[in-house]
């Protein structure tokens, strides 16, 4: 069986890079990861070498390439069934399939006034649109894990790709303070219980690259 690979940038900076790592760990198969630190010369030079995008990440599947971060995880979904990363439920992935969708084309306002950051610890006051943000992200895990996660601590019970994806939100809730009701909390906590979540932590805090937004 072909070992797949994949093109990650910075641990501490790429939230696009966590998203599908975090699904290919899930699914317990073997990788090889290869990681281009972000705006240098070695990411410029390199990332054509894999990406037909020129940018993070890829996934290297044999003679298959999959760019793009939610494009991965259902590629991913595909591959590896057994590992449910979609819930089984026709309803439930509906739901989890809308909020990954909103997750990876909102939220611009998070985004761009508190970009990920694992290393750092920052406190300033949010712009409103960044507490709309919050707002949104907190009503879905509570309707998340309201109407489909009681088997489990995960949005919908056990691990999907729609954790995946609101898990570098997590980080950012964490470097810049931002305070959330319970269940959010408990979702959060959860995802940073994850052994592979806190491997990319880990990572995160040893790498020496220092990026200004």
């Amino acid at each position: 069986m072909t070992e797949l690979t994949l093109v990650i940038g910075n641990k501490n900076y790429s939230s696009w890079s966590l998203r599908p790592w975090l699904a290919l760990k899930q699914t317990g198969t073997d990788f090889k990861e290869v990681r281009l630190p972000l705006h240098t010369a070695e990411f410029e030079r390199e990332v054509v070498k894999y990406s037909p995008s020129g940018k993070v990440p890829c996934l290297i599947d044999g003679d298959i390439k999959v760019w793009e971060s939610l494009a991965i995880c259902e590629y991913l979904a595909e591959k590896f069934q057994k590992a449910k990363l979609w819930p089984e439920d026709q309803k439930a992935r509906a739901f989890a399939r809308a909020i990954s969708n909103e997750m990876h084309a909102g939220f611009m306002g998070l985004r761009k006034n508190c970009p990920m950051n694992i290393r750092e610890r920052i406190k300033k006051e949010l712009p409103e649109e960044v507490q709309l943000d919050v707002k949104r992200i907190a009503e879905i895990w509570n309707e998340a894990r309201s109407q489909f996660g009681k088997n489990g601590p995960f949005l919908f019970g056990h691990f999907t790709i729609a954790d995946s994806m609101y898990a570098p939100v997590v980080t950012r809730f964490v470097t810049y303070d931002i305070k959330v009701d319970p269940v959010s909390k408990s979702f959060m906590d959860t995802i940073l219980s994850i052994p592979a979540m806190k491997e990319w932590l880990s990572a995160a805090e040893k790498e020496e690259e220092v990026l200004s937004h």
